[in-house]
């Protein structure tokens, strides 16, 4: 059922966008799924200080639109770290991404958690663009400190919190070679507290500046959480209280693939007050409706009330889904 969610949502931007796609990116970030029972392969995580599984989503960002579409929610033990059956999803998720869009560029990004040796040589190794955190370290806070130090000096005369960009060539134990590491120089300052050094590294292969590959690129993955929170907070993806580890992840799935029906909804919500709208407004007025269903052989029509609010919102929609006036 996975793969078939993949499937779905390609296809369905392939027939929307066609040639237009020129660049694909693939976000994947972990989340935490706390348990509240005897779950099997539910662990206890520091992190969270819970007991929880730690499911992946996997979305795609297709040119320059804002929305990031879900493709893949994969549950894992409690104690899997975050790079864990990261490689498997974008092996099973390559190949049909090529062969739907031959013509489109495709870039990962991805957090701190996934860089691992064996991550960075699977996303060479397939030709991909990519831009992932790294945790920092003794060797890069070396590589940052002159440039955390203008830092501190310019938030000084500013008062301000003050944020340099710069890069270096860096390479793990574990890395066979060098690669690019891009470094944030950060001292943040709030009321009533004092500075706080806020050194950030990402890793990449785009040529891009430094400024321009953390801010205009590497950030834009913060729009990944509100997804992951609709997800929660709109369709309870984290009710995974069956016993069995399968089962919780079917739930999971089925709850993915709502969602994707609920992206779908808002896709077709372009020309109405609801094109931004959250999953959870949507289902508050949209679907939670109070409706007379007549049906016969030929049709089957709703009859919405006429106190309906979004009714004519609601009309939009159903045509655009193919539904015709009665």
């Amino acid at each position: 059922m996975g793969i078939a969610l993949a499937d779905t949502v390609i296809e369905r931007h392939r027939k929307r966008l066609g040639r237009k796609v020129k660049r694909i990116t693939i976000d994947l970030d972990p989340t935490d799924d706390p348990t509240h029972g005897a779950q099997q392969l539910a662990f206890f995580h520091g992190h969270y200080d819970t007991w929880c599984y730690l499911p992946v989503a996997g979305f795609l960002s297709f040119n320059e639109e804002p929305d990031q579409y879900l493709f893949a929610y994969v549950l894992r033990p409690g104690n899997a770290t975050a790079s864990v059956g990261a490689i498997g999803i974008l092996s099973r998720l390559l190949p049909r991404l090529r062969m739907a869009f031959p013509r489109a560029r495709l870039r990962v990004r991805l957090d701190g958690g996934f860089a691992a040796a064996e991550i960075f040589a699977f996303l060479e190794r397939e030709g991909l663009e990519y831009v992932v955190a790294m945790a920092r370290n003794k060797v890069l806070e070396r590589r940052a400190a002159r440039l955390m130090g203008t830092a501190r000096r310019l938030s000084r005369e500013t008062g301000e919190t003050a944020h340099l960009y710069s890069e270096c060539r860096y390479a793990a134990g574990t890395w066979p070679k060098r690669r690019r590491v891009v470094i944030k120089a950060e001292v943040v300052r709030q009321p009533g507290r004092k500075p706080k050094n806020n050194p950030r590294f990402v890793v990449t292969n785009l040529a891009h500046s430094p400024r321009h590959l953390y801010e205009a690129i590497y950030c834009e993955r913060a729009n990944v959480e509100n997804r992951i929170k609709e997800l929660h907070h709109g369709l309870e993806i984290d009710r995974t209280s069956c016993t069995r580890f399968l089962a919780n992840q079917l739930r999971a799935l089925l709850t993915a693939a709502a969602y994707v029906l609920y992206q779908e909804l808002r896709l077709r919500a372009a020309r109405t007050a609801f094109r931004s709208a959250q999953v959870s407004t949507l289902r508050e007025h949209l679907m939670k409706l109070g409706t007379w269903i007549q049906s016969s052989v030929r049709r089957i029509v709703l009859h919405l009330p006429a106190s309906c609010i979004h009714r004519n919102d609601w009309q939009i929609i159903a045509r655009s889904l193919g539904a015709a006036p009665a």
